[in-house]
């Protein structure tokens, strides 16, 4: 077991590498891209992009420690947010779905969880660091984006979404 903490956190490093040397990396400004995502409990096909909506898009593995962390924050926003058009989405890059419910038992959420088979997903949107978070406005368009998590930094978010809800 910490033999494969050991091979993904080289894995998203090399990522890191990457993807810093790549152009293709999401910027804020740009519109978030779309990526076969399939829900986590059943695999039906998941379309992350939702127009009209400010989305919290969320990318995690149940190996990491901060994402344990902020799942529980993530899911309150979603909680009191929710119903004012803004809905989170979880991807889970866990290579084997059996760790992301092992998690999800532990750490409970109302907000969808899927996963990207394909890990092109994560190439796509740059992912640095995990927890790796985009928050995207109503038109599309990346607003913030967010690597780790610590405490301190809940109420700059929060505020963040409350801006674009509010537009």
């Amino acid at each position: 077991m910490f033999m494969n903490v050991i091979l993904r956190s080289l894995r998203y490093f090399f990522l890191l590498v990457l993807t810093l040397s790549n152009s293709y990396a999401l910027e804020i400004g740009q519109v978030a891209p779309n990526c076969v995502l399939t829900a986590l409990h059943d695999n039906t096909p998941f379309t992350l992009t939702q127009p009209g909506k400010v989305i919290y898009i969320d990318f995690w593995a149940s190996w990491c420690a901060p994402c344990a962390q902020s799942m529980p924050f993530i899911n309150e926003l979603y909680t009191q947010y929710h119903h004012k058009g803004f809905e989170v989405i979880g991807v889970n890059l866990d290579d084997n779905p059996n760790d992301a419910y092992k998690f999800l038992e532990k750490i409970q959420v109302t907000f969808p969880i899927v996963q990207n088979s394909d890990h092109q997903c994560p190439d796509v949107y740059g992912v640095q660091a995990m927890p790796s978070s985009y928050l995207v406005d109503r038109a599309g368009k990346v607003r913030f984006i967010h690597f780790g998590f610590y405490n301190n930094q809940k109420e700059d978010i929060r505020q963040r979404i409350e801006k674009l809800i509010a537009e």
